[in-house]
């Protein structure tokens, strides 16, 4: 067994300097390869968490921009829809005035038409009234003219 032990005991002194070289490998990896990967892995996942927080500020932003947009836009929709409803009141308003004022004016030009023409028909009565009186008159004397003269004369006459 004193073989064995002075074996294992050999053995464990030559692996000394690979233990140790492994050791010091493992701190050179560690500060200069490990240690930097770590800082860039960290930096990498707080610029993606950054960014996408920045990113879900800027949508949630944009949407919130979105809805003004279209409550401002809904506004100004039913404004001119009031706007123009009430221009078409108004219009409608006008074309009633205009529609009265027309049918007073014909109203008025049918009135004093129809005053007119009574004043027309009353003349032209008058006229024909007095025309006739006239013309009954003339026929009366040519009758009472043609009865003085004598038969006889109607005869030669004929």
């Amino acid at each position: 067994m004193g073989d064995t032990l002075r074996l294992l005991q050999h053995d464990f002194l030559s692996s000394i300097p690979t233990i140790v070289f492994v050791i010091l490998l493992l701190i050179i990896l560690e500060r200069l390869f490990f240690r930097p990967i770590a800082k860039t892995m960290e930096k990498r996942a707080e610029r993606t968490v950054g960014a996408l927080e920045r990113a879900k500020e800027w949508v949630g932003a944009a949407e919130a921009k979105s809805r003004q947009y279209e409550s401002a836009l809904l506004a100004a929709r039913q404004e001119l829809y009031h706007r123009s409803q009430e221009e078409r009141q108004k219009a409608l308003a006008e074309r009633e005035k205009a529609l009265k004022a027309a049918r007073e004016r014909s109203e008025e030009l049918v009135k004093n038409a129809q005053q007119a023409l009574a004043t027309e028909v009353s003349v032209a009565k008058q006229q024909l009234s007095s025309s006739c009186q006239t013309l009954a008159e003339e026929i009366a004397e040519i009758l009472l003219a043609e009865s003085a003269v004598p038969t006889a004369d109607r005869g030669n006459r004929s």
